[in-house]
């Protein structure tokens, strides 16, 4: 067992069994589930809708080469520099560079999770360079010392009680402070910072090939100022994120929001393409995109897992599933959590380190249900159980149970032959510890269902 695995199972059993937690989630996810419900009202062909994303984003996928070469000619020309980040190693060290070239010791960034992925904060301060989140979720996270524990809702495990109290240690605001007080405060904090940074560095939400732009999908406008106030906007994303044309964004805009928040659109839809032109006034005078491979031309090998790449980061599936619901975000380890991080996370970082993800799914398939883009998710969590097999990462003790029940399953007379009490106590010997001390050992009944179905029947 790795490491991170007994990590996830030593937070997972903490997490499961926290009741405030459990508490403050169910709220706060029925709260998007009701808004989200009606978001899809807008559609009279949901399934149509999500149909067509997938062919966009699939179209993407298989030809991600061409249409990035693409993005780079195009946005080379228009002024904008490229650069290709084979790691986070890579990435780091290009945005330090940039940093150091400009002087640059103040930083205002909007959500980003490729640079939650890289660890960027943490680099930036051993660099002795102030990065601040402007994204409301990001800051409180931020100022709580923690990691987003959602894609979407950063904050998405603290309850407005537990976010007064928090400004009220770190900025000795009233315990009492009010939802809107408190995002008034955060405004005005934050004004100060945008006109005062040197760089903003911003996530990428999609990038738009055909006129080498990127997209930025925001709620708060502070994506806006963090690009446009400093003279130095650096754009990162994932190499995934290349859509082929800016006429997708008609249909993917929409689709996002209704699936990420329940809105008929974001608030905030930019495309950008350049830094400050001659004729204009405002915008940074210098513009760089960061390409980040970071392990995922590891997925594009993969024939059936790289489909995963067709997601759009709304969030959906982490939550429809009822483990994400039971244990939270921060278990699993990851930047990417939920049932889409435990497909794609063992082949960015490590399938043996995070192997264990790809068994952290119940196979419902309700993730597979809500998915805009309509991943067939349960089955990739398949294909990754399958690979840990084929790459003889499973234990030894797995495989020698596998094996045993292999033999057992085929084999009726094994099932049968021996009586209800020593079934029971082979499972009390081998099971009990595996089953947990929180719930009771199954039973088994003296006559099988087998044997009874063939009693009804008159079979011998």
């Amino acid at each position: 067992m790795s490491e991170k695995q007994k990590e996830f199972s030593r937070k997972a059993e903490i997490k499961a069994f926290d009741t405030i937690h459990r508490r403050t989630i169910k709220f706060n996810i029925s709260k998007y589930d009701a808004a989200v419900i009606k978001g899809k009202e807008q559609y009279s062909n949901l399934q149509l809708a999500r149909q067509r994303l997938s062919v966009i984003k699939h179209r993407a996928v298989n030809d991600m080469e061409d249409y990035l070469k693409e993005f780079e000619y195009n946005f080379m020309q228009n002024g904008g520099k490229v650069i290709w980040a084979q790691n986070s190693e890579e990435a780091i060290e290009a945005i330090v560079k940039i940093c150091a070239k400009a002087g640059a010791t103040k930083i205002v960034k909007s959500k980003s999770m490729a640079t939650e992925e890289i660890e960027l904060n943490h680099e930036l301060e051993v660099n002795n360079i102030e990065s601040v989140e402007t994204d409301l979720g990001e800051y409180i996270v931020q100022i709580a010392g923690e990691k987003p524990y959602h894609i979407i809702t950063p904050a998405m495990h603290k309850s407005k009680e537990d976010i007064a109290k928090l400004f009220h240690e770190k900025f000795n605001t009233p315990p009492e402070s009010t939802p809107e007080e408190l995002t008034a405060f955060v405004r005005q904090l934050l004004r100060e910072k945008f006109v005062n940074a040197d760089i903003g560095i911003s996530g990428v939400n999609f990038i738009v090939s055909d006129i080498g732009g990127i997209a930025l999908t925001e709620n708060e406008g502070n994506a806006l100022m963090s690009v446009s106030f400093p003279q130095i906007h650096i754009a990162i994303g994932g190499i995934d994120k290349v859509i082929p044309s800016m006429k997708d964004l008609g249909l993917i805009w929409p689709v996002l929001a209704s699936h990420g928040t329940g809105q008929n659109m974001t608030v905030y839809n930019s495309i950008i393409t350049s830094a400050r032109k001659e004729n204009e006034i405002d915008g940074p005078q210098e513009m760089y995109v960061i390409l980040l491979d970071n392990g995922r031309t590891n997925l594009l090998a993969k024939k059936d897992q790289k489909v995963a790449f067709t997601c759009i980061r709304c969030g959906a599936c982490l939550n429809a599933c009822p483990i994400y619901k039971n244990i939270g975000g921060h278990t699993y380890g990851t930047t990417y959590s939920g049932p889409i991080g435990s497909v794609i996370t063992p082949h960015i970082s490590g399938m043996k380190e995070y192997k264990h993800l790809s068994f952290a799914s119940s196979l419902c398939g309700k993730c597979t249900e809500v998915c805009p883009a309509a991943i067939k998710l349960h089955k990739l969590l398949l294909y990754n159980r399958r690979d840990i097999v084929e790459q003889k990462l499973s234990s030894p003790i797995d495989r020698i149970v596998m094996y045993g029940w292999k033999k057992i399953m085929l084999n009726r007379w094994i099932i049968d032959k021996p009586s209800d009490k020593m079934k029971n106590a082979v499972i009390r010997l081998f099971f009990r510890t595996a089953w947990g001390p929180r719930r009771d050992v199954p039973v088994v009944k003296p006559k099988s269902f087998n044997k009874m179905w063939k009693e009804m029947k008159g079979i011998k």
